[in-house]
């Protein structure tokens, strides 16, 4: 089997009061039946960004993880000073929504990132100038390495990317996926291919795709939003049968944490 990675004021104190992984605006996950993807509530994803061109052509996603910084994918290859970073966007044909647009004035990618294993699949984006939280624009909280997440638990992921139809919707999507176990994973994908800097989400029904990659694999725990990995690769027809891999999060938080803190 072949895989591919997925390139394709008041209310502000109050949301910044929230702290990371809080939304202002709350996110419908309840009670919706969620098939290949659905529309998110406007706003209810506060750290997903869109990484573009300068044409405005989205080519990735990522997480606000500060003030200052946007997790992404290491395969996004961002260029400093050239790609943009557009935070609160939710309709990307829409030009009256509040966004905020970042250049990118340092690019750090995981220094065992490997391009041909898509290991590692990470990079941090150290933005222009800090982002000023609104209720649409807020940093998700960083999995901790310590983190048990079990095989079946239901989180989300959220993008831009193509969609069943293969096009790339203007509104942001998010869908409900399951964890997928290691072990699982591992044998549908190859032992030596899935490594602890993975983590293996879906296979029933909805998947991400190309568009999505950086973008936010998400749980809620205690009431809170957890990055617990980020869109690395998966089938190149996208085949929502089969799980998608994402880097992450826990394993390399103390490489995330070091990085933010001397740079």
């Amino acid at each position: 089997m072949t895989f591919t990675i997925f390139s394709i004021t008041c209310l502000a104190l109050v949301a910044s009061a929230l702290g990371c992984g809080v939304p202002a605006i709350k996110p419908q996950t309840i009670g919706s039946k969620i098939v290949n993807g659905q529309d998110a509530v406007s706003g209810s994803w506060p750290w997903q960004v869109s990484l573009q061109l300068p044409n405005g052509f989205h080519f990735c996603g990522g997480s606000l993880i500060n003030k200052n910084w946007v997790l992404t994918a290491a395969h996004c290859a961002v260029a400093v000073g050239y790609h943009r970073v557009i935070l609160g966007e939710h309709n990307r044909g829409s030009n009256v929504e509040p966004i905020q647009i970042k250049l990118v004035s340092k690019v750090i990618t995981h220094p065992l990132y490997n391009r041909s294993t898509i290991n590692n699949d990470i990079a941090l984006l150290k933005l222009s100038s800090p982002v000023t939280f609104t209720p649409r624009i807020s940093p998700v909280c960083l999995a901790p390495s310590t983190i048990n997440i079990l095989p079946g638990t239901r989180c989300f992921t959220t993008g831009w990317g193509q969609n069943a139809t293969t096009t790339s919707p203007m509104i942001l999507q998010q869908t409900g996926i399951p964890i997928t176990s290691p072990a699982v994973c591992r044998q549908i994908w190859g032992q030596s291919t899935i490594t602890d800097s993975m983590i293996c989400a879906g296979g029933a029904g909805s998947s991400s795709c190309m568009g999505d990659s950086g973008g936010p694999l998400v749980c809620k725990r205690s009431g809170v939003w957890t990055l617990v990995g980020s869109v690395s690769w998966g089938t190149r027809t996208c085949d929502t049968r089969f799980p998608v891999v994402y880097a992450r999060i826990s394993q390399l938080r103390s490489w995330i944490d070091r990085t933010v803190a001397s740079n």
